[in-house]
C-alpha cells in the first residue's frame, strides 16, 4: 500500500498551548513527509466591541491578530519547519472561514488545537473545532491533552468497514509510523449478533460464527495496514457503544499521547442532535488527539 500523505496542510492557530501543540505536529509532519505548510489565523471583533469608534478597537484587535500570527510562524522556524504562506483573515463564523481556506489553498489535510470549552458551554454555543469537523471536506487532525501528547505512542482506530473508516486507519497509520506507535484497530457492535429460530431462541453457533468474521475481517485490514504502519496492528472487538469502546482503548495506553481516529459518514443537524455521531462523541470525549476523516474527502 503506496504513501497517500496529504501534499499540503494547513494549521489553524489562536496562540493557545494546543496550538503550539498542533504546530509540533504540523513540523513533525511536514518534515517526514515533504507536506507543504501553509498557516492561517481568523479573528473577529468580540460581541459588544462596537463602541462610539469603531476603527480604532478594529485596528486594536487586527494588531493583535497579526501578532499571534507572526509569532506562530517565528515558532515554527525555532522548530525547524518552514511556512509556504502564512494566512490572516477576519470573519465571525470561524469555522467556516477556516474551512474555506483549506480548500482555496488546496490543502489535504487541516491540522488545529482543541482547547475545548466545557460540555455546558459546548452544548450551548459549540465550540471551533466542532464546528470544522461537522462541515469539513477534508481530514481534520485535533491536537489536545498537553505536551505529552506529541509524538504519539499509540493509535486507536475505529473500524467499521465503511469507506470513512479505512481512510482514516491509512492515514493514521502513516501519521503512525512517522512517530513509531503502535495501532489498534476496534470493532464494534452495539449488540452482539442474535439469529433467531422461529423468532424466539437464540443460536449461539450462529453468534459465534459472525464475531469469527468479523476477527478474520480485522485480521485481513490489519494486514493491508501493516506496510503503512510497519508493524501489525492489534484488533479488538467490542460490544456496547462506539465512541466509549474507542476512548476506553485510549485510555488503556498512554491516554494523552494516543491517537484516536475515526471516520464520518456524516449526519444531519437533527440526528446529529439527537443521537450524536461516533466522531463528535469521540471529539468531546477524548483526552487526547483526535483525527476525523469525513465521507465526502
Amino acid at each position: 500500500m503506496s504513501s497517500s500523505f496529504p501534499d499540503r496542510m494547513l494549521l489553524a492557530t489562536d496562540g493557545s498551548e494546543d496550538a503550539e501543540l498542533a504546530a509540533r505536529a504540523a513540523v513533525d509532519l511536514g518534515q517526514n513527509t515533504g507536506s507543504e505548510l501553509h498557516v492561517a489565523h481568523v479573528w473577529h471583533l468580540p460581541v459588544g466591541a462596537w463602541p462610539a469608534m469603531p476603527e480604532i478597537y478594529s485596528s486594536y484587535y487586527e494588531l493583535q491578530a497579526e501578532e499571534v500570527l507572526a509569532g506562530q510562524v517565528e515558532r515554527i522556524k525555532q522548530l525547524g519547519g518552514t511556512v509556504a504562506e502564512s494566512h490572516l483573515r477576519t470573519r465571525a463564523a470561524v469555522a467556516d472561514e477556516l474551512l474555506y481556506l483549506a480548500g482555496e489553498v488546496g490543502a489535504g489535510l487541516l491540522v488545529m488545537g482543541s482547547r475545548g470549552v466545557g460540555a455546558l458551554k459546548r452544548l450551548a454555543v459549540g465550540s471551533v473545532s466542532e464546528g470544522v469537523v461537522h462541515h469539513a471536506h477534508l481530514p481534520v487532525l485535533l491536537l489536545r491533552g498537553g505536551e505529552d501528547a506529541w509524538p504519539l505512542e499509540h493509535v486507536v482506530v475505529g473500524e467499521d468497514g465503511s469507506g470513512p473508516a479505512r481512510k482514516a486507519g491509512e492515514l493514521a497509520a502513516e501519521i503512525g509510523r512517522l512517530t513509531g506507535a503502535g495501532m489498534t484497530l476496534v470493532r464494534t457492535y452495539p449488540e452482539l449478533p442474535k439469529v433467531y429460530e422461529e423468532g424466539r431462541r437464540m443460536d449461539p453457533r450462529m453468534t459465534d460464527d459472525e464475531l469469527r468474521r468479523a476477527e478474520n475481517e480485522l485480521g485481513d485490514r490489519a494486514g493491508e495496514l501493516e506496510g503503512l504502519l510497519g508493524g501489525r496492528p492489534r484488533i479488538s472487538i467490542a460490544v456496547g457503544d462506539a465512541a466509549e469502546d474507542l476512548v476506553r482503548a485510549a485510555r488503556g495506553r498512554s491516554v494523552h499521547s494516543t491517537l484516536i481516529a475515526v471516520g464520518s459518514r456524516g449526519l444531519g443537524p437533527i440526528r446529529r442532535f439527537r443521537l450524536g455521531s461516533v466522531s463528535t462523541k469521540v471529539l468531546r470525549a477524548a483526552e487526547g488527539p483526535v483525527l476525523v476523516y469525513p465521507a465526502d474527502a
